[in-house]
């Protein structure tokens, strides 16, 4: 087979990545942007039009130099479009970062099912802002009625991009099985929220594997970018999924994955859905991996809350290095037990969404919201090694909830990657908490990227993804094993503060 190159269209909530990928699986080229949403009368927007046009002017740019004959898209979650009989949008892109108040929540629950009840269904937490996709559908049913008329189709955020590529309507179900509400994981099928919400009729009809061929593109797509009019564009799949795809086609034995970011999201292919109760009304939740199989998925926003502090506590000591793991330090503060800092600085989001963001020191409390505004905080602060120690606690401790929660036992491995791989004092702490497990960091860059390269080579030689396997090669190296003393103590008595 010639020799012929991948162009990814990664797109984040904030960056939008270009990366493109020979046929080998080569990160030869990546272009980003920074594409922010915009605000009108307290509902925020996404700039679609302008991604767009810059997805195509990259294109463009790019098919100049590289022979690129396949298109692959990922997409981040949360997000939906509304395309009228003419493929234009037919109600402005609503941003899931819109809050619609607590009582459109309430009324949400009160018309379509409790909580507990949808997420059993649905396999779909309760989240704040719209970031169900449900809530999203009805809060442009209830705010843009007469737009929302004009509605052909509701396509998912990748699959738009692929409609306009292509022209053709697909689903796929890493997105709609993303904490959308309107898959039922029982009944393997659209679910009652989506009948209630009286949209089945504009939902895809078609729902293709990730790695399926969705068309070529199309003469006009042809025209504005120099691509050949035999580019092949895949279905689209949803973001986290497309970071899962590689650990699953060449991972042998039962696992789970730590992907750290802005969001940590922790994964875990299952072969079915249940919740256990106490898990139920926490942000644990069901996606379908690109094999349409159950992922048991909780989260917890890591990297807003190590970004937060740290931020007041580059302010106090300067940017210098990130302390190193002082296990004296580690095993003096769980020893003590006399300082925390506890959850959540995002309200409403976690595995502690009551939770409410303080510092502990010595029984003292301080409000997070008050030590934002620069106007106290604790003693302990002053001391900088300290300080990122009870910060790292805080987020292992937290991802340790998560992996329990996502039915990690002790003894199977897990792979982190992203921001905090490199957290060496985090990854020291993880591997406390299951001394059994071998914890690994991984060396996968551009994750998600290169999960949707796959499956644009996947398509273009008409082979599965497992068929693929030989092409990675994932790095992992082995997180050092360190027994401290106290630490569960410590981690008890951090719940009974919470």
């Amino acid at each position: 087979m010639e020799k012929y190159h991948i162009a990814v269209f990664d797109i984040g909530k904030t960056n939008k990545k270009l990366v493109i990928f020979d046929s080998d699986l080569t990160i030869l080229d990546i272009e980003k942007t920074n594409i922010e949403e915009y605000e009108v009368g307290h509902i925020k927007y996404d700039k679609l039009d302008i991604i767009e046009q810059w997805f195509l002017d990259q294109l463009k740019k790019k098919s100049a130099t590289y022979n690129i004959k396949t298109v692959s898209v990922s997409a981040h979650g949360a997000t939906f479009t509304c395309i009228d009989n003419k493929g234009n949008l037919a109600v402005p892109e609503i941003s899931y970062t819109t809050d619609p108040g607590k009582d459109f929540h309430d009324e949400f629950y009160q018309k379509f099912g409790t909580k507990n009840e949808l997420q059993k269904i649905t396999g779909t937490p309760d989240f704040n802002l719209l970031i169900n996709i449900a809530k999203g559908i009805w809060f442009v049913k209830k705010n843009f009625n007469i737009q929302f008329g004009k509605t052909r189709h509701i396509l998912n955020l990748p699959q738009y991009f692929c409609y306009k590529l292509t022209g053709k309507v697909v689903a796929d179900p890493t997105y709609v099985g993303c904490h959308t509400y309107l898959w039922d994981f029982l009944k393997n099928d659209w679910s009652v929220v989506a009948d209630k919400l009286g949209i089945r009729k504009l939902l895809p009809s078609q729902i293709k594997n990730p790695w399926e061929i969705l068309g070529t593109i199309t003469a006009e797509v042809a025209e504005k970018t120099g691509l050949d009019h035999d580019t092949v564009v895949t279905s689209g799949i949803h973001d986290s999924n497309a970071s899962l795809l590689p650990h699953l086609i060449t991972s042998d034995e039962d696992f789970v994955l730590n992907s750290t970011g802005t969001w940590c999201v922790i994964m875990h292919e299952r072969d079915k859905v249940h919740f256990n109760e106490e898990e139920l009304g926490k942000v644990v939740f069901f996606n379908l991996s690109p094999f349409s199989k159950p992922v048991k998925t909780s989260i917890f926003m890591g990297g807003i809350e190590f970004e937060a502090y740290d931020e007041i506590l580059r302010e106090i000591h300067g940017n210098g290095q990130f302390p190193d793991f002082d296990q004296a330090l580690y095993e003096k503060i769980t020893a003590t037990r006399n300082l925390f800092i506890l959850p959540s600085v995002t309200p409403g989001t976690g595995q502690f969404p009551e939770s409410k963001a303080r510092i502990i020191e010595n029984g003292k409390i301080y409000d997070f919201d008050e030590i934002r505004k620069r106007k106290n905080h604790p003693s302990f602060f002053m001391d900088k090694a300290t300080a990122y120690a009870v910060l790292n606690l805080s987020l292992a401790i937290q991802t340790k909830i998560s992996l329990d929660r996502s039915d990690m036992c002790n003894g199977m491995p897990l792979f982190t990657e992203g921001g905090f791989s490199q957290n060496q004092a985090y990854n020291i702490l993880i591997s406390a908490f299951y001394p059994k497990s071998n914890i690994y960091l991984t060396n996968l860059n551009e994750a998600t990227a290169f999960g949707a390269a796959l499956l644009g080579k996947a398509a273009r030689e008409n082979k599965h993804p497992r068929e693929l396997s030989g092409f990675l090669k994932i790095e992992k190296k082995l997180v050092r094993k360190s027994h401290i003393n106290h630490l569960n103590d410590y981690l008890k008595t951090y719940l009974a503060q919470i």
